[in-house]
């Protein structure tokens, strides 16, 4: 793995900051625990328009990204089938958006 938004990724998730899957996911949205989710971009559209729609809910304003990743190259980062990941910890969603976005 050579690219660098998903070592930090691996990174974020062996330090335990990462929620993985749609139900883990969910709950640390609701509990205002996620800072960042992080989509493959072979997840479903109703997956998609699901975490989109709770990251919006309510005045939370959790971005999401929608990777150019599919499900096994994020899955391969984090060490487990996951296509909706959030991230839990602020310093974390910042490097990763950073990465993201060169």
């Amino acid at each position: 793995m050579n690219d660098k938004f998903l070592s930090l990724l691996g990174l974020a998730r062996r330090s335990g900051r990462v929620s993985l899957g749609h139900d883990a996911v969910i709950n640390s949205i609701v509990r205002s625990k996620a800072k960042l989710c992080v989509m493959s971009k072979d997840a479903s559209e109703r997956l998609q328009k699901e975490i989109k729609h709770a990251c919006t809910y309510e005045n939370k304003n959790i971005p999401v990204i929608v990777t150019h990743y599919d499900l096994t190259e994020l899955s391969s980062a984090v060490g487990s089938k996951a296509a909706v990941i959030s991230v839990d910890d602020e310093g974390f969603a910042k490097a990763l958006t950073d990465k993201y976005n060169k």
